[in-house]
């Protein structure tokens, strides 16, 4: 080695230390805001949801509620938003996130939650993450490349501070935006971001998001084919889900038009269904739903309800997230149908929360790592074999209609193409 090559790569080593030196600081500092407000975000909804349990009659108030989010978009200039997926927009192409997407999303979600709407939070948090790490990005006065990091360590840092699930929002930041590339020179600052946030939620006594799987065999032919069976039907649930989400936007869209009168909609026929079923178990966020699959309880028709009132409620202009309504449609459906196929019920509706999930956002690595975090390790190579026979069959569907599909699900092939 040369002297000139010498003072080359120490150079470089010195740069990159600079960088990594950089990058922890940035991450701690996005870690600590978004994770701060996505602690705040946390209590506001729990708060909503108790409220909500607490006074029954706040339900009739949805269509005005709805009224008021839509309201709210347009008086922001927001009329047009689009959601999760400006997010990945921001990260692969670099569009400007605004940072007035974070207050409105935070409110608006907490409207829909507070009057009985059908939704999650994970979407409204990778929202107020990439938004306010976006603009942090923008005051450091950071180059393209590096203000698309910042974004995704605002993902991770809220993902994380929300669920308590620090690797699976470290590697969904760095899978869903293109399906078959990482983000590799993300996992530092996501990482760091995303156990600061973890550790900030922990220490104002958020609770991981975790649950009890039971019923796990011992590793044989018998149980890998019944998962595998439990799998597939869980890809095609997937490609439903999917389905109904879109459906719903285009019938509202095609039928009504006007944005007030489709919110007005929406909240009635999320009350009329409320009244139909007799039960509140499909308004709000359903976690009391998924506890009692996971621990063998759930109702035959329990995930078409919950697919029916999210599709109602995110077409007709509310706010939240569809992940934790997956999660409901898998661990409900995993739960009936791995019974009829020999499994234990638990254990059923462990693997189809996590194979559903995998089937509508295209995240292998993600999926395994959340049943890793959700449920511990052990089945954790059936939960593995369930995402993985569910990524193949589930096709290119996806819940965010800006995700880039890169590679073939079925062969070693470059086809770059947006999800359906």
């Amino acid at each position: 080695m040369t002297m000139e090559h010498l003072k080359e790569r120490l150079l470089q080593g010195k740069t990159d230390l600079l960088t990594f030196l950089r990058w922890v600081v940035f991450s701690l500092i996005i870690g600590v805001v978004v994770g701060g407000v996505g602690i705040l975000f946390h209590y506001s909804i729990e708060i909503a949801g108790t409220w909500r349990m607490g006074h029954p009659w706040l339900l009739y108030l949805l269509p005005l509620g709805g009224l008021a989010i839509v309201l709210m978009y347009r008086l922001c200039g927001m009329e047009k938003d689009r959601g999760t997926n400006f997010v990945l927009m921001a990260v692969r192409g670099n569009e400007k996130l605004p940072l007035k997407t974070a207050p409105l999303i935070f409110i608006s979600t907490v409207i829909t939650h507070l009057f009985g709407g059908s939704s999650g939070r994970e979407g409204a948090a990778l929202q107020l993450g990439g938004s306010i790490s976006a603009q942090i990005g923008r005051w450091m006065r950071l180059d393209d490349k590096d203000a698309r990091i910042i974004t995704m360590c605002g993902m991770s840092a809220a993902f994380s501070a929300l669920f308590g699930t620090p690797l699976t929002a470290t590697v969904f930041s760095m899978e869903v935006i293109s399906v078959g590339v990482m983000y590799y020179s993300a996992i530092v600052p996501c990482l760091l971001s995303s156990l600061t946030g973890a550790w900030l939620a922990a220490r104002f006594a958020v609770a991981p998001t975790q649950f009890v799987m039971t019923g796990v065999p011992e590793l044989s032919l018998l149980p890998a084919l019944q998962t595998i069976g439990l799998a597939a039907l869980c890809a095609l649930l997937s490609v439903l889900f999917c389905v109904v989400m879109q459906l719903f936007r285009v019938l509202y869209q095609r039928y009504i038009k006007n944005p007030y009168l489709i919110a007005l909609t929406g909240g009635g026929l999320i009350i009329a269904l409320t009244l139909l079923t007799g039960t509140g178990d499909y308004n709000g966020t359903g976690m009391q739903v998924i506890a009692r699959a996971l621990g063998g309880e759930a109702r035959p028709e329990a995930f078409a309800l919950k697919m029916l009132f999210t599709a109602v409620t995110l077409g007709a202009s509310f706010k939240g997230g569809e992940i934790i309504p997956v999660f409901f449609c898998g661990a409900t459906f995993g739960n009936v149908m791995g019974g009829l196929l020999g499994l234990n019920p638990s254990f059923g509706a462990g693997l189809g929360l996590a194979a559903v999930f995998c089937g509508v956002t295209n995240c292998p690595l993600t999926s395994i790592i959340l049943g890793l975090e959700l449920f511990g390790a052990d089945g954790i190579l059936y939960v593995a074999l369930a995402v993985a026979v569910s990524y193949m069959l589930s096709g290119y569907y996806s819940l965010y209609s800006e995700q880039k599909i890169l590679y073939s699900k079925l062969r070693p092939e470059f086809i770059d193409k947006k999800a359906e």
